[in-house]
């Protein structure tokens, strides 16, 4: 398996390489002026004053050097771990993105495990149980849940549980007397929205997805093998079929990984949730190349490695695939 690894990790790097110039040189064909954010407004009137800052922006933000050399030296850094400096927070991108991606991570980790902690139990009980009315109730969720957009699941669970019955907040995040025992119980109120509407959003394919497993699973001839030596219904079911249907479930798992940071971006908007998908929305409204740039190659090497992961996975429920 360490083989395996080292050589997919090696493979990746052609792929990361091509993947970083193409998002650089997007970057630079964007319009507006990253530099033009780090000049103090009152500095417009007087020119001699606003080119002397201009300039000084520029150097610091490194655009003074040729479209090729910035690129090397962006490479460069990031290597070494220095995403560079954002203009519009005045930081380094490295200070700007601790807290979000902190924040985003916890409600990606929270929405993908309830999401199969829930789908996986019920899909099985819908696929075994087919045509009886759990099965038809759960199909009913999946296709509205399927044709909601995120956004709408989120504005309906704001106007419920936070206008109209007044349980919970509709959005933000706690900042006063952190590491208290009264900011951790703020903070889980203000993460339970967010979280539902994510957890939601996931719920309904991956209930189908399951179901469909299972459902080509129980109609495989090893099942009806199993049945006909007297083995133990639950025995087939979870032994024989769930183990066979794991393959595509850990397939849409990866893949939701992925799906579920990207898609945060929407969410974090609509409860107003300090994350990675806040910062890089409002980074593209004013041109913060750097944190566009390394959020984008972010996203690009979660989905890599997602798909590594993966590859792995397979081989662990299912010892008939072999990691060459």
């Amino acid at each position: 398996m360490l083989k395996f690894l080292l050589r997919r990790l090696l493979s990746l790097l052609p792929v990361v390489i091509i993947i970083s110039i193409m998002l650089f040189t997007i970057m630079k064909l964007m319009p507006g002026d990253p530099v033009r954010y780090m000049i103090p407004p009152g500095s417009i009137q007087d020119p001699a004053v606003y080119a002397e800052l201009y300039e000084a922006a520029k150097v610091k933000l490194g655009l003074d050097k040729p479209i090729f050399i910035q690129y090397f030296v962006w490479m460069g850094n990031m290597i070494t771990g220095d995403f560079g400096y954002s203009s519009n927070y005045q930081l380094s991108v490295n200070e700007v993105l601790k807290e979000p991606l902190r924040n985003s991570i916890i409600i990606n980790i929270f929405s993908i495990s309830l999401a199969f902690l829930i789908s996986i139990p019920v899909g099985i009980k819908s696929a075994v149980k087919k045509d009886s009315l759990h099965d038809r109730g759960w199909q009913i969720f999946s296709l509205v849940g399927i044709s909601m957009p995120t956004f709408f699941i989120g504005l309906t669970l704001i106007f419920i549980f936070a206008l109209n019955l007044g349980w919970l907040p509709s959005g933000g995040m706690p900042y006063e007397n952190p590491g208290s025992p009264a900011y951790y119980g703020k903070f889980l109120q203000h993460l339970v929205l967010p979280v539902a509407t994510l957890t939601l959003g996931a719920l309904a394919g991956t209930i189908r997805y399951v179901r469909g497993s299972m459902l080509e699973a129980l109609s495989k001839d090893y099942i009806r093998t199993a049945r006909s030596k007297g083995l133990r219904e639950k025995v087939v079911i979870y032994s024989h079929a769930f183990r066979n249907a794991l393959i595509p479930v850990v397939t849409i798992l990866s893949f939701s990984i992925v799906g579920l940071f990207g898609g945060s971006a929407i969410t974090e908007q609509i409860f107003v949730w300090n994350g990675i998908g806040t910062v890089l929305i409002r980074s593209l409204r004013v041109n913060d190349y750097n944190l566009v740039l390394v959020l984008n190659m972010f996203y690009a090497v979660l989905a890599l490695v997602a798909n590594i992961v993966m590859d792995v996975s397979y081989a662990l429920v299912d010892p008939r695939v072999k990691l060459e």
